[in-house]
């Protein structure tokens, strides 16, 4: 009996097949080259136009708004923001999938569950309103994108960090523990980093003192990369399973 170039063992294999470590480091490394691709651009091409603030002071560094406001790396970071949305997505339903296994019996922690997806999909759009929607266009719903962003991103954190907590009162697994030290100290990192870009924020904005929005621009900084940093520890949590992407098998019949 003949079969065509596409049989049924052929149609059954998986169309793509990535271990879930290179699926993180390729997700977590669009936003990161795209960053920084965008303040480079913004400095060496655009220093006086997005350095520049109502207070007319000096300033050396770009807000992130600044950065990826203006052609052509409006055009870099929605790209790079783009292709990495739907992984951030189904990262977020494979952690829920992922605790609903591990606190089968546990009300609370399936409840915290809950509301780390809720906050990770809300912290991703978020991430994508305010990519799509430039300070330079329409700038209250590009402010409102970047505040439910960061504030949905500082419960997620949290939530995840307590539902770690947990886990690891009962994994001997030294990956989790290294995951949860990790995730803990990556969210105070954060937290502070929010806590400073707010002040000099606001410092700014008061005294209109020379440097002091490039101290806010460079605190932004870090609160996005820790930001990265702290998803990036999925490398450890799905350590050793792959992303498969396959057509659903055919009924065979005898």
């Amino acid at each position: 009996m003949l079969q065509g170039p596409y049989g049924s063992v052929d149609r059954d294999r998986p169309l793509i097949r990535l271990s879930f470590t290179s699926f993180a480091v390729g997700t977590v490394l669009l936003p990161l080259t795209g960053l920084i691709a965008c303040i480079s651009i913004s400095l060496m091409y655009h220093f006086e136009d997005s350095t520049y603030t109502h207070c007319q002071v000096s300033n050396y560094l770009p807000s992130i708004s600044a950065a990826i406001g203006r052609v052509p790396e409006r055009y870099v970071w929605r790209c790079c923001i783009g292709l990495h949305s739907a992984p951030r997505y189904l990262v977020a339903v494979a952690y829920f999938n992922f605790y609903r296994g591990r606190f089968t019996k546990r009300l609370p922690e399936l409840l915290l569950s809950g509301v780390a997806l809720l906050s990770s999909l809300a912290e991703n759009t978020g991430l994508l309103l305010l990519t799509y929607v430039s300070s330079t266009e329409t700038y209250n719903v590009h402010k409102y994108g970047f505040i439910v962003f960061i504030a949905s991103s500082l419960v997620h954190m949290l939530v995840t960090c307590r539902l770690w907590q947990v886990i690891r009162r009962y994994s001997v697994n030294p990956e989790e523990m290294r995951s949860y030290l990790w995730k803990l100290r990556l969210f105070l990192f954060n937290g502070a980093c929010c806590a400073a870009a707010y002040y000099f924020f606001r410092r700014h904005n008061k005294y209109c003192e020379s440097g002091v929005y490039t101290l806010f621009a460079l605190c932004e900084y870090l609160v996005v990369f820790s930001n990265m940093a702290f998803h990036m520890t999925a490398f450890w949590d799905f350590g050793s399973k792959e992303v498969i992407v396959a057509t659903p098998p055919e009924d065979k019949r005898y």
